[in-house]
């Protein structure tokens, strides 16, 4: 019997790859996106592989999907008109922020503009203290009041923050009852359910995104969801969350900001899976495509978890897989500054025209320019040749913008772009492993992206990276990373308490009621018990510190040996990421957590066996650029390597979606599920 055909599509800055698994095989493709309409981009390419690969839309029983419409809506500042309602005495929170200031002395930096504006923030008088305990009961007039103001606003969100309502969220639920009964008709996001966690500031600011984002992915969701019914579709389209795992369209509706790196996370996911079936576990993952390079760290084969994310200019707090971004992509524009310095990036190219090479439009040069010139990619196979490339445009264009004002050849002018871009990511891979506390000595560096295998061979070499793993999907990894990754749900809750009045019997009462929410959400999905998994963290500190990290409960039951085992663990983690720790001092409990995780079947990888010879999956030879030393290099057909072979460098590898470049002396061998990996220090 066949199996269900399974279909992930991601939306890139340049493009929009379409992964999909049927009896075995596993096809790829790549289309424009279309940044004004993203849907018209997922459509476009449901409809470019159903009619490649000839099968009907019905026939889909699985469509997963990474969405960059939130996070282009925080960075744009395209949300919905929302108002936030907050205790008395706490409107400005939003304004008055925090006091850390990326650059101390800069006199004139300015302040992101508040989600809300302060004619949109009102307060309602009511009081907890710390502990949950009611000082000041809600004012219910009060409220009806604020409705009658609300109706009159013609808001279409409200956010509802009040002053410690991750112990007792009564009062917040009330004022939305009110609000509603009192006629308001808007959507309404709850700090106790956005992010019942400490910090005044994060939470109401992670809870007003919410609340601000959820029209616009509301109608998102609901015109894909039409065109992907119309297009014969029965699937229930499932959206990838920034944690790395999936959830239902319906709950991304309600928790956008859960959504705001998604796209970033399936890449992370893709990648630790694929690198795991070779038995590799500690990687530092780097995804380059068409507007930036997101690197991440995987410890232990499990990614790196933060709740300490920033968004553009705002700090979003909820469960996020650590992904440092800077602005280098393929589409990511080189000029020159007023002091006559070459720079690349931070603005792209993006999709539409595109770098100069693809005949759109483009006018700037752009790093996929710079690699095409060194012949690090083939002018004919662009998409599989869907593109016109302009060779002789690109040559006179970077002559005349980059070359001759740097007194320099275009070949010159061609290796500086590559060079700072490289810079610039080399830079982002330091911050999360450096200067995190891991060696990079110890990890290897997995490449991925339309343009991540150009450049990581590279970047390992600067970096004393041993070495580079290229999945055989690596320019759609994380397309292919939403049909491999497990249902999650994420629940917290802040109980700040001296470690050592934390009652054992209560720490698990509060883990088994996660639990109880956790297993009916993923029963409502239909999995069986035997893929459901709870895992139990709690956030801890020195009393007296400012922030905390988050440490692993074991399982079972919990007892004073349990207690103090997550002490023990805690002062591990405190050595290593910060180089000290105090187990004398006294701990604090900061904030309870548990994931329940659905654990979905993976796909098997495994290549058909193409036979043959290394030496046949030579397609051709040309001139390489390396260091700025032209090199005669040979070019492999990926597909056409056997599983089992290796290569010496100088190579390039040209494949359907992605191209890998290794260097002079690196060696390559191709293991059992078709992933290149490049010995980069022998």
């Amino acid at each position: 019997m066949s199996e269900e055909r399974r279909v992930g599509v991601d939306i890139g800055g340049t493009f929009t790859d379409i992964v999909t698994i049927h009896d075995g095989t596993v096809n790829v493709s790549k289309t424009p996106s279309t940044p004004s309409n993203p849907d018209e981009g997922v459509i476009n390419g449901l409809t470019k592989v159903s009619e490649r690969d000839d099968f009907d839309p019905s026939e889909i029983g699985f469509l997963a999907h990474g969405t960059t419409v939130a996070t282009n809506a925080v960075l744009e500042g395209e949300w919905a008109d929302t108002a936030l309602v907050t205790t008395e005495g706490f409107r400005d929170v939003l304004e008055i922020g925090r006091q850390a200031r990326p650059d101390i002395y800069d006199f004139q930096v300015e302040k992101p503009t508040p989600v809300v504006e302060r004619d949109r923030r009102y307060e309602v008088r009511e009081r907890l203290d710390e502990r949950g305990n009611v000082l000041t009961e809600l004012d219910e007039a009060d409220v009806r009041d604020l409705a009658a103001d609300l109706v009159e606003a013609d808001v279409d969100s409200v956010a509802i923050s009040l002053l410690y309502a991750f112990e007792d969220d009564s009062h917040e639920q009330r004022v939305r009852d009110i609000l509603a009964d009192e006629g308001l008709d808007a959507t309404y996001s709850l700090s106790s359910g956005v992010l019942p966690e400490i910090r005044e500031y994060e939470r109401t600011l992670t809870t007003a995104l919410n609340g601000s984002l959820k029209p616009v992915m509301d109608r998102y969701i609901g015109n894909l969801e039409s065109k992907v019914e119309a297009e014969g579709v029965g699937a229930e389209l499932k959206i990838m969350q920034s944690n790395g795992g999936i959830i239902t369209a319906d709950i991304a509706r309600e928790r956008p900001v859960n959504t705001l790196l998604s796209g970033p996370a399936g890449g992370v996911q893709g990648a630790t899976y694929v690198s795991g079936l070779s038995g590799e576990s500690n990687l530092i993952t780097m995804d380059m495509g068409g507007t930036s390079c997101d690197v991440s760290l995987v410890e232990d084969g499990t990614p790196l978890v933060s709740t300490d994310t920033e968004v553009g200019d705002y700090p979003v707090s909820v469960p996020t897989i650590d992904i440092h971004t800077v602005g280098a992509g393929g589409g990511s524009i080189a000029w020159i500054d007023a002091g006559g310095a070459l720079r690349v990036g931070p603005k792209s190219a993006g999709a539409d025209p595109g770098p100069i090479c693809y005949g759109r439009g483009g006018e700037r040069p752009t790093i996929t320019d710079a690699n095409l010139l060194l012949g690090r990619i083939d002018p004919g196979a662009f998409l599989s040749g869907e593109l016109d490339v302009e060779l002789e445009d690109v040559r006179r264009t970077v002559e005349e913008e980059i070359a001759d004002p740097l007194d320099m050849s275009v070949t010159e002018a061609a290796q500086g772009i590559l060079d700072v871009a490289n810079a610039n990511m080399a830079r982002a891979l330091r911050v999360v492993s450096v200067e995190r506390g891991y060696d990079p000595r110890e990890f290897g560096l997995v490449a991925f992206g339309g343009a991540g295998p150009l450049h990581a061979c590279k970047l390992a070499e600067e970096l004393d990276i041993p070495k580079v793993i290229v999945p055989r999907t690596a320019g759609v990894l994380s397309a292919l990373g939403l049909l491999i990754s497990d249902i999650l749900y994420d629940y917290s809750t802040s109980r700040v308490r001296p470690w050592a009045d934390v009652s054992p019997a209560d720490l698990h009462s509060q883990f088994d009621e996660f639990a109880a929410e956790g297993h009916e959400r993923l029963d409502s999905e239909d999995l069986d018990a035997d893929a459901m998994q709870f895992e139990r963290t709690v956030d801890l500190r020195y009393a007296g510190q400012a922030f905390e990290l988050s440490v692993s409960v074991p399982e079972g039951d919990l007892d004073a040996a349990a207690m103090e085992t997550i002490a023990e663990r805690f002062h591990e983690r405190h050595r290593q990421r910060y180089g000290h720790a105090y187990p004398e001092e006294p701990i604090e409990l900061v904030t309870i957590r548990l994931r329940a995780r659905g654990v979905v079947e993976t796909p098997d990888l495994r290549p058909a066996e193409t036979g043959g010879s290394v030496e046949a999956a030579v397609s051709d030879t040309r001139e390489v650029v390396y260091d700025g030393e032209p090199t005669e290099t040979p070019i492999y057909d990926r597909d056409a390597l056997p599983i089992g072979s290796s290569f010496e460098g100088p190579a390039v590898v040209s494949g359907v979606e992605s191209t890998v470049v290794i260097h002079p002396g690196q060696r390559v061998s191709v293991d059992d599920f078709g992933s290149l990996h490049v010995e980069v220090n022998q």
